[in-house]
């Protein structure tokens, strides 16, 4: 009797239903151009930034331009970032070399050594039905094999390099730190074969977009196809669900939008911030298990421009291995952290600049300093660990991805909260549908995705998903 009465109360079509997806980054812009490719009419982006894109955001810097957000393309088979440019001759593939470990003393590591490290990183993989956290099953596995290989002498590099070899993985999962991420998050992942730091020649990940849009690459932020399609600083604040008809959007300037149909493609931060007040009536406990139990970790970056490159020709980036005494010491003092930074590198394409990578905690409490105090502490890190000179930069910036309210970080991970709360991204990403499966409310980005959580490709793949899923939706619909 169900299914008839929402036949009869339900005639929208293709053309007539409204559909409002809540954000304007890569799931966003990917879910909107696809239900236009659909033939869908009626869409509308609410952005609470002034600009589109989301956690992409390429913009003018020195000789090219640099991304504030994500900025390789992580593998090739299986990657749809990958398959849409493949032919376009946009992308470079990394190398290997001018790799350097540096301890707080001066001293780099040798070269055996270096590729030991190199090594054990490349090849670490969680062991089996591994119980406990990432942090347990690493340390276990390197004292294992490391023990076997060291004179008494190296013991205290060996504790050095596996303290930065946690900092690096945690730079890769967006964890504060390993005893706090689950095994899920390598044994859930599907990487995709092929080079997993592909770097953008000339126009940034700008480009990828550029592509979904049909929009022009020279200018980041151009709408292409969603032109009239986009309101931008429009931030919701209330999705009012209740009942079985239409939904009621709340903006936060008054405004009441009403819609059949709504995408939510914030971020899990976002998510975490503002569920209980932004969903009326409150969501299904199921949702909000994994909207507590997953989680957004921070990742910034600094971003240095030159007069000259300062790092030696042979040096393309290196790692810090902080001796006990030192960090004693800095933990103690106003630069405690700067014992969030994982390292510093060259930028292709950008021979002037040096880039470094900041996490966790460190790196949220970094957020809140002064731009002229985080350089100060960065001038003093370069004294610390480096035998060359790093004069004062030409151009300095660095991003501020959890004090940012429409983001509140960088990228998702499975915690082992997660795993006790019995959750994950299956549950995040599963829309709230009707009796008669009407999808009413769909959740789309990174966090949603089952095994490319955290990459762009992943999120663009979520887009499409909830695209294609209110296609199917209607082509049933159709067809009866």
């Amino acid at each position: 009797m169900s299914g008839c009465t929402e036949e009869i109360t339900f005639a929208k079509t293709k053309e007539t239903t409204r559909i409002a997806i809540i954000g304007a980054g890569v799931s966003g812009i990917a879910t909107a151009t696809r239900l236009l490719e659909q033939g869908f009419k009626n869409i509308t982006l609410f952005e609470s930034e002034d600009r589109i894109g989301g956690r992409i955001n390429t913009i003018p810097f020195a000789n090219n331009v640099i991304d504030l957000g994500a900025q390789w393309c992580h593998g090739e088979q299986g990657n749809v970032v990958f398959e849409k440019v493949k032919d376009l001759d946009v992308l470079d593939r990394s190398n290997d070399y001018g790799f350097h470990f540096v301890r707080s003393n001066k001293e780099i590591l040798s070269d055996d050594q270096a590729k030991a490290i190199k090594k054990f990183l490349l090849e670490y993989e969680i062991t089996p039905d591994c119980e406990g956290s990432v942090g347990d099953d690493l340390s276990q596995s390197y004292w294992k094999e490391v023990d076997q290989q060291l004179v008494a002498n190296e013991k205290t590099i060996a504790k050095e390099a596996l303290d930065c070899m946690k900092k690096h993985l945690c730079s890769e999962e967006a964890c504060d730190h390993l005893y706090e991420l689950s095994p899920r998050n390598f044994s859930n992942f599907d990487a995709s074969d092929g080079d997993q730091n592909l770097s953008w020649r000339q126009k940034g990940y700008w480009k990828f977009l550029s592509l979904l849009l049909n929009a022009s690459e020279d200018h980041p932020g151009d709408q292409g196809l969603l032109k009239g399609h986009v309101h931008l600083n429009k931030r919701i604040t209330e999705i009012n669900w209740a009942g079985d008809g239409e939904l009621t959007l709340r903006t936060w300037n008054g405004q009441i939008v009403s819609v059949d149909h709504v995408i939510c493609t914030v971020s899990l931060g976002v998510l975490r911030a503002k569920y209980q007040k932004l969903f009326v009536p409150a969501l299904p406990a199921a949702k909000v298990r994994s909207i507590e139990g997953l989680r957004l970790g921070t990742v910034n970056k600094f971003i240095l421009e030159f007069e000259e490159q300062p790092m030696p020709e042979h040096m393309r980036s290196f790692a810090c291995l902080w001796l006990e005494a030192d960090l004693k010491e800095l933990r103690g003092g106003k630069y405690f952290w700067l014992e969030g930074i994982v390292g510093f590198h060259r930028v292709a394409s950008q021979p002037l600049l040096m880039e470094g990578w900041i996490i966790g905690a460190h790196a949220r409490y970094m957020e809140t300093l002064r731009e002229k105090n985080v350089l100060e502490g960065l001038q003093w890190f370069f004294r610390k660990f480096l035998t060359f000179s790093v004069p004062h930069p030409k151009h300095f910036l660095r991003t501020q991805w959890h004090s940012n309210p429409n983001f509140r970080g960088s990228y998702s991970f499975y915690p082992t909260y997660a795993d006790e709360l019995r959750t994950g991204r299956t549950d995040l990403g599963s829309p709230l549908m009707n009796v008669s499966g009407r999808p009413r409310i769909q959740f789309a980005g990174e966090a949603t995705s089952r095994n490319h959580f955290a990459t762009v490709h992943g999120a663009t793949e979520t887009g499409w998903r909830e695209a294609d899923r209110l296609n199917e939706f209607y082509k049933g619909r159709a067809e009866n």
